[in-house]
C-alpha cells in the first residue's frame, strides 16, 4: 500500500470532522510560513544598530534598506523639522506604526492552533455517537461495525493534536520574535531620539 493509499485511508476513519482539522491545518501554516518569511526578510534587509549615527550625519538612507530600523529612519528624514519636541514625537509614531506590523497574524495563529483539539474532541464524540449506534443496532456482539466509530474518535483526537503541538510552539517562537524586534525596535528609537538632541 503506497504513502497516497495511507493517508486516503487516515482521512476516510476520520469521518467528515477530519476536514476542519485539515482547512484549519493548511491556513495555521500558511500564516506560519508567512510570518517566518516576513521576518527574513525585515532583518536581512534592515540597517545595523550601529549604522544609525552615520546615516544620520549623511541625512538619507537607502531604497535597498527595507527593515523596520530602516523604517523608522526613513520616517524621520521625511517629517524632520528641527525641533527636538515635534521630531521625537515622529520618532515615536513610526516606531509604533513599525510595530504594528510585527504583531500581524500571531493571534489568528495561537487561534488556530487552540481550536484544532475542539474539532479533534467533536470528532472523538461523533465517533462515539456512532458507536453507540451501532451498539444499540447490533449489540455488542459485531466488533468490527463498532470499530469505525471508535476509529472515527482515536483519528480526529490525533489529527487534532498533531495539529495543535507544533502550531501552539510555532505560535510562540514567533510571538518571542516579534518581542525581540519590537524591543529592538523601541532601542532604535531612543537612540535616534538621544542622536538629535
Amino acid at each position: 500500500m503506497g504513502f497516497f493509499n495511507l493517508i486516503s485511508d487516515y482521512f476516510m476513519k476520520g469521518g467528515f470532522v477530519i476536514y476542519p482539522i485539515i482547512i484549519t491545518s493548511v491556513l495555521m501554516w500558511a500564516l506560519i510560513f508567512e510570518r517566518l518569511l516576513w521576518f527574513n526578510s525585515i532583518t536581512r534587509k534592515d540597517i545595523y544598530i550601529q549604522d544609525i549615527k552615520d546615516l544620520l550625519s549623511k541625512g538619507h538612507i537607502s531604497d535597498e534598506n527595507r527593515g523596520l530600523r530602516a523604517f523608522v529612519l526613513r520616517q524621520f528624514f521625511k517629517n524632520k523639522t528641527g525641533s527636538y519636541g515635534i521630531d521625537s514625537r515622529f520618532i515615536d509614531e513610526a516606531v509604533i506604526k513599525a510595530g504594528y506590523y510585527l504583531d500581524k497574524n500571531i493571534a489568528v495563529i495561537t487561534t488556530l492552533a487552540a481550536i484544532s483539539p475542539l474539532f479533534g474532541l467533536l470528532g472523538t464524540v461523533t465517533g462515539m455517537i456512532e458507536t453507540f449506534d451501532v451498539i444499540t443496532f447490533f449489540g455488542t456482539g459485531n466488533p468490527r461495525a463498532m470499530a469505525a466509530g471508535i476509529s472515527e474518535a482515536l483519528v480526529t483526537t490525533q489529527a487534532g493534536l498533531l495539529v495543535a503541538i507544533p502550531g501552539m510552539f510555532m505560535s510562540v517562537f514567533i510571538a518571542r520574535k516579534s518581542k525581540k524586534v519590537k524591543d529592538s525596535l523601541n532601542e532604535t528609537g531612543m537612540m535616534i531620539k538621544r542622536m538629535i538632541k
